[in-house]
């Protein structure tokens, strides 16, 4: 027998997530010049880390051969203060990723379900998946969750449900007044899992008062990343807010070293870059404007999206072909059928340069699809 037959069916059924396809690789594949190379494939900041952040990062290097503080103490201290939250309603994780599964190792198990929507973050059924645990897709509404649908679809074995708001890869929000209401609704022995990766992108107008819903809602958890708007993707720093015991409980199973020394300065000093987010919030909502602009001159069919991204429909079944196209321009998007959305792609905000490299190689690669 093989060892691998003896891991669970369940395991070894996993299809592993598939991140955006690195500049260098694409340069290896298409001989193509690195430098000239734009990657929108991630959702990364395009402006790069905050300057404090980078700062700070630089100067921790010098005591790069010492072990980070395992409970993260800095690091939760400044989240406290500044959600104003215990320090032990704190999850830390190597990026928001980390404290999704962390959720799953802790509340999922073999003849649980989990709910999540249609079209939503990938993450969700392969964290689901890998506790061998059953994962339900409401269908989407619109692109975006149909919350009533989720509600129904909660049996005594549910779990935990995922919401993603706002949602990758469709953008889609939901107004704070229905989150509220599927809150007061859903059942209580049922973990609902906020995932605000995207938060810092929406305008002050459109943000749910998520955090204080914390006081009142004992089965709510809040996922959140310094990986968008604080442009620290590769050092990979997330974290979790929840009540004390829920987050007690998902520390149990985290790993001690789970955010490496350099992201946790990192991320203490971005949360004080309050003008970096704003630059960034800034330049995110000029570039979604130069990018649908340029969609709708071309006759391109979008979703509205609140996050730094946009998914766009190609038509005729040939999104393949486009991407292959942008590829060999130099573009990096993002194919989007495994969420089940097989005409679109995704493309990510990016710099001004970037936005009109991006129209101009898509305006050719839909001309040599037709």
């Amino acid at each position: 027998m093989n060892i691998c037959d003896l891991a669970p069916k369940y395991i070894r059924a996993i299809m592993p997530y598939q991140p955006g396809k690195p500049i260098s690789e694409l340069a290896r594949e298409m001989g193509l010049d690195e430098h000239a190379i734009v990657k929108l494939a991630s959702n990364e900041n395009p402006l790069g880390p905050s300057p404090l952040a980078l700062a700070a990062m630089t100067r921790a290097l010098q005591e790069a051969a010492l072990y980070p503080d395992g409970s993260g103490f800095e690091l939760k201290a400044a989240l406290s203060q500044r959600y104003v939250v215990s320090s032990e309603q704190i999850v830390l994780g190597n990026g928001s990723n980390d404290v999704l599964e962390l959720a799953a190792r802790v509340f999922l198990k073999p003849g649980a379900s989990a709910i999540y929507s249609q079209h939503a973050f990938a993450i969700y059924p392969l964290v689901t998946q890998a506790v061998g645990a059953s994962g339900i897709a409401v269908p989407a509404t619109k692109y975006g969750h149909d919350l009533d649908g989720m509600l129904d679809a909660v049996t005594p074995e549910t779990r935990v449900v995922f919401i993603a708001n706002p949602n990758n890869p469709t953008g889609t929000l939901l107004a704070a007044a229905d989150l509220l209401r599927f809150l007061q609704r859903v059942s209580p022995d049922v973990l609902v899992v906020l995932d605000e990766a995207y938060n810092e992108y929406l305008p002050d107008t459109a943000k749910p008062d998520s955090i204080a819903w914390l006081k009142r809602f004992p089965n709510l958890l809040i996922t959140r990343t310094f990986s968008k708007a604080y442009g620290l993707a590769g050092v990979r720093v997330g974290f979790g807010l929840a009540r004390e015991d829920v987050a007690g409980l998902m520390n149990r199973v985290r790993q001690p070293f789970n955010v490496n020394s350099i992201g946790l300065v990192g991320a203490v000093a971005a949360l004080e870059d309050v003008e970096f987010v704003k630059r960034s919030y800034a330049l995110n909502r000029a570039g979604m404007m130069q990018i649908t602009t340029g969609l709708r001159r071309l006759g391109i069919e979008y979703i509205p999206s609140y996050g730094n991204f946009l998914s766009f429909r190609v038509n005729g079944g040939n999104a393949g072909a486009v991407y292959q196209s942008l590829l060999k321009q130099g573009v990096i998007v993002r194919p989007i059928g495994i969420y089940e959305m097989p005409e679109h792609l995704r493309v990510t905000i990016g710099l001004e340069s970037q936005n009109q490299k991006f129209l101009q190689s898509l305006e050719r690669a839909i001309g040599e699809s037709v």
